[in-house]
């Protein structure tokens, strides 16, 4: 392999199966060697008549006659005597053979062969048998022999017959050279040795794994509805909770609140229209004055890719004037529908000119834009209707329980901003080192593109990983983070290490998957056939460039199938439905002080919607107002506070 990774070619690749050849010969070897060690392990007998027992037994097969030059025992006053099992021993100074002990007492002192003679191959070898080899045949008595040969074949076959297969296969399909290498599940894990998050597959029940240092570098799940998001959000998600972290779960449809929700755990549940949610107010979240600019542009973010708008910036600066004073969500909905408590708490400061009566349509624009929030800030229960009280930077210290926001489809856009904005304040509280003690904080969001732009957002993802709280996002295509977050689109998707990828029918999404998991670099060979006079065959090599997965095997992708990549490798992988009793209720509507959101009209025959009744209520008189801010430091003065906000 060279420096910069590319495989390079050392020979030429043979077109036969080496590494079986290679098993057959280490097997033959193997075998020699073990034959060798049984034949010094008989006795002298068995050695000396080895060959001829071989070459008798062989022609017995085919009933064949031989000449043959046996070993007789010779002694003073002793008849010669064909040597038998027993009468042979080792030779002087352990060389060669003589007479055993046994063969001396009875007074036989020489060895001497006997003149060539004419047998009958059958007839010498059932001699043999029954003389010197104790009734086995040639074949029994080395079959110890023959069969550890047999066994070494085996193994060695199915080591080499694999390793052949796949070299055929790189050579009809092509050896990689450089770039992503798709694996099984097996050898995903295997190859990465990952101990973080697992997702269970259908491959031989495997369990698939991502690297552990690679889960803070963040997760993201890409598929159509339908194609198993959930699933696997579900998978992560138990094994969240089997480690103790906490979790921030953005809930759209409530299938993790269901299955996932635990009071006794501490959990909270971010839904102004359920039972359960806390009290919470913005000005809870502020540390210092120059914090509620960042609420606020974390509540009002551009509806389209334009930054800067006037219509955005002026109420951002408008509501940041308006946290100092500390208000109730309720104050703050009652300020936006009157304009002159808008006009009294920004006198003296530059935004009176930015919404100044002379400029009619500009200031209408403003506060319009401005009381964009006013809906969900008025469904916030409070103080009295709620439990208890919550906010993002005291949970963020001790990181009690799960955070669930849920919303019905049909609340979706009141409770946008609201779900937007308590993102944006975990992920600005969770950017920072964690202390010791403190527990790993997840988010999980499913259909991220369902909020609105989140400021804090791009920056956990570019420069999160220090805080150690992995993001795990899910979406259905690149266009809807490009539609919400322009051009930084591209750069937060290149963040997460590990990405999953499930079916997509759209083409230019199935398109920029297939470039996210990357092109490689293939070396084919090229056979060419000659014919005529100067027949043969030629072979070239060839490389290409080629996508590791087309996008059409993205979009036809069958649901709970996917692709995950981690650095350059890839895995193709099944996966199981997952089954999850129900323990929580996904919503709970709230019941006390529910009737404060609807109005009644003298003869109406419905109720009228809060979005209605926002659009088209004036408050009676306005709230008393303080001629200044109130100080978050009883010790500040007013002056120094708004200085220090910037506004």
């Amino acid at each position: 392999m060279s420096t910069w990774g590319r495989k390079e070619t050392v020979v030429w690749p043979p077109h036969q199966p080496i590494y079986s050849y290679g098993a057959v010969i280490l097997s033959l070897v193997c075998c020699l060697v073990f034959v060798v060690q049984h034949y010094y392990s008989k006795t002298p007998a068995e050695r000396y008549y080895a060959a001829d027992y071989a070459r008798a037994s062989a022609g017995a097969m085919a009933n064949q006659h031989g000449k043959y030059r046996l070993l007789m025992m010779t002694g003073p006053k002793r008849t010669a005597h064909i040597v038998e099992d027993g009468d042979l021993g080792q030779g002087p100074w352990g060389f060669g053979f003589g007479p055993s002990d046994s063969a001396r007492a009875a007074g036989y002192s020489g060895l001497t062969l006997a003149a060539p003679a004419q047998y009958q191959d059958a007839r010498l070898a059932a001699w043999f048998r029954a003389a010197v080899f104790h009734g086995d045949t040639m074949l029994s008595a080395y079959a110890l022999s023959l069969i550890e040969g047999g066994v070494v074949l085996i193994g060695a076959l199915a080591l080499s017959m694999p390793a052949d297969v796949r070299r055929f296969r790189q050579m009809k399909y092509g050896r990689l050279l450089k770039g992503p290498v798709m694996l099984t599940p097996k050898q995903f894990n295997d190859e990465l040795k990952g101990s973080g998050l697992g997702i269970r597959t259908l491959e031989q029940n495997e369990i698939l794994r991502i690297p552990a240092e690679a889960e803070a570098k963040h997760i993201q799940v890409m598929g159509d509805t339908g194609a198993g998001k959930t699933t696997l959000l579900f998978q992560m998600l138990c094994q969240i909770r089997d480690r103790g972290d906490s979790a921030i779960v953005y809930d759209p449809a409530g299938e993790f609140t269901e299955r996932f929700y635990d009071a006794n755990r501490g959990d909270v549940v971010l839904n102004p229209l359920d039972a359960r949610c806390p009290y919470w107010t913005p000005s809870s979240e502020m540390r210092n004055p120059a914090e509620a600019t960042t609420i606020a542009k974390s509540l009002y973010q551009p509806t389209n890719k334009q930054k800067g708008e006037f219509f955005t910036e002026t109420p951002q600066k408008i509501f940041a004037r308006l946290l100092l004073y500390r208000p109730t969500p309720r104050d703050l909905a009652e300020w936006m529908a009157n304009p002159d408590e808008i006009d009294q708490r920004v006198e003296g400061t530059p935004m009176k000119a930015m919404i100044a009566k002379s400029a009619q349509q500009q200031r209408s624009g403003v506060l319009a834009s401005l009381g964009l929030v006013a809906d969900g800030l008025m469904m916030l229960p409070t103080r009295e209707a709620a439990e208890r009280e919550w906010s993002a930077a005291q949970w963020a210290e001790k990181r009690q329980g799960w955070i669930f926001l849920t919303g019905k489809e049909s609340e979706k856009e009141s409770l946008r901003p609201l779900h937007s904005l308590w993102i944006d304040l975990l992920i600005l509280r969770l950017l920072d080192r964690p202390e010791e003690g403190q527990k790993r904080a997840w988010f999980v969001l499913d259909e991220v593109a369902s909020l609105q732009r989140l400021p804090q957002f791009h920056e956990a993802l570019t420069k999160g990983r220090k805080g150690n709280n992995p993001i795990i996002f899910g979406f259905q295509g690149k266009a809807q983070i490009e539609d919400t977050y322009g051009q930084l689109a591209e750069v937060m998707l290149s963040q997460p290490a590990t990405k999953f990828i499930l079916r997509t029918d759209e083409p230019k999404a199935a398109k920029w998957a297939s470039e996210l998991i990357g092109e490689r670099e293939i070396e084919r060979v090229r056979e060419t056939v000659s014919s005529g006079k100067r027949q043969g065959k030629s072979f070239t090599m060839d490389r290409q460039v080629e996508p590791l997965v087309l996008p059409s095997e993205i979009k036809g992708l069958a649901d709970l199938h996917a692709f995950v990549k981690t650095g350059n490798h890839v895995s193709r992988f099944r996966f199981p439905h997952v089954s999850m009793p129900v323990i929580a209720k996904a919503f709970e509507p709230r019941e006390k002080g529910q009737e404060t959101l609807w109005l009644e009209h003298p003869g109406a025959a419905e109720e009228v919607h809060p979005a209605i009744r926002n659009a088209v209520r004036t408050p009676a008189e306005p709230l008393p107002v303080s001629p200044a801010p109130l100080p978050l430091d009883p010790e500040e003065n007013s002056d120094e506070l708004v200085g220090s906000a910037g506004l």
